[in-house]
């Protein structure tokens, strides 16, 4: 395995300044984002697109820091009932997976994405009950009309491609939860995988150790996400997981994102990192930074030496001892 960084946290930096932080880190990869959510700071996909040279000149910037890509990441919501938005996250998405191929990068990350209850719908819709039954009409409507139709199609773009997509597993999302990414998985095709991010699944009740072996013997796994969460029980008390407060409101949510090591312990990490091995996982583990208790540098360096010390880097020898 490999420690690499997903990079809009540096989204204030050039792509230059960004690389010489994140080699200076002892990282080796780096996840970078085309548009989105994460922005496209470091990267001009139109531009890498057109001409061959360019891509050539990008990359060896990045194999003179000792650098390697790890994902393209293009989250967005191409099945929104907002039509210029789906339009503007289905192109971009097919774009990065373009890209990915040109670039000999593996993976090309995103959301699932979440659409209207039915084709009238103007706005998103994200059922989580199955009554009262309209619930139940919205989450059919959703997967058979729209999730697993637009989800097939790209499945045979990224297979003619030679790209995996990684799809984050985000509440919020129709692909959610280990069942609705192997749903999903099952409905359009091999090439439609996971970024498997722990912090979401705890916030959800989810173990991400039981999860990686749901997923992993799938080989359902094509990319990893490192970030923590704080689950704050006395607020969940009060508010649920499903917490609607903003993020801001730290003292008070029911979970926070935190740095690797300050919501669960080592442990819990060199059991998910140990899980990953068993089960097949040897890319990247890609730090994602989101403290709102820690700036960048304290966040990131503290990632980095808690990981550093649970990944295991070096493939497994024979069993001499047999």
């Amino acid at each position: 395995m490999k420690l690499g960084i997903f990079t809009p946290l540096y989204n204030d930096l050039s792509f230059e300044e960004m690389i010489t932080v994140v080699a200076k880190k002892g990282l080796q990869a780096v996840e970078i984002g085309t548009g989105g959510s994460p922005g496209k700071a470091h990267l001009e996909i139109d531009k890498l697109l057109a001409s061959s040279e360019e891509r050539k000149e990008y990359q060896n910037k990045l194999t003179d820091k000792g650098l390697e890509i790890s994902a393209l990441s293009c989250h967005h919501n191409p099945i929104s009932p907002v039509k210029q938005l789906a339009k503007e996250a289905d192109e971009l998405l097919r774009k990065t997976i373009e890209l990915a191929s040109l670039m000999n990068v593996p993976v090309v990350n995103g959301f699932s994405g979440v659409s209207g209850g039915n084709a009238s719908d103007t706005q998103v819709n994200w059922p989580i009950l199955p009554w009262p039954t309209e619930y139940r009409d919205n989450y059919e409507y959703q997967w058979e009309k729209k999730l697993i139709p637009y989800w097939k199609d790209v499945h045979y773009t990224a297979e003619a491609a030679g790209v995996k997509i990684g799809i984050e597993l985000h509440g919020g999302f129709l692909a959610h939860t280990p069942y609705t990414m192997l749903k999903l998985r099952e409905a359009t095709g091999k090439t439609i995988g996971c970024n498997l991010d722990p912090s979401h699944l705890w916030w959800q009740g989810i173990d991400p150790v039981a999860a990686i072996k749901i997923l992993g013997s799938e080989k359902a796994i094509h990319h990893f996400h490192a970030k923590d969460t704080y689950l704050d029980q006395d607020n969940i008390n009060m508010y649920g997981l499903t917490d609607m407060q903003p993020y801001e409101n730290v003292k008070t949510r029911s979970w926070n994102f935190r740095t690797v090591g300050y919501g669960h312990s080592l442990e819990v990490w060199s059991d998910m990192i140990s899980a990953l091995r068993t089960y097949g996982y040897d890319h990247v583990l890609s730090i994602e930074h989101e403290d709102p208790l820690m700036s960048i540098d304290e966040g990131l360096s503290r990632a980095v030496k808690n990981l550093s010390s649970v990944m295991i880097k070096e493939r497994p020898a024979s069993m001499w001892w047999t």
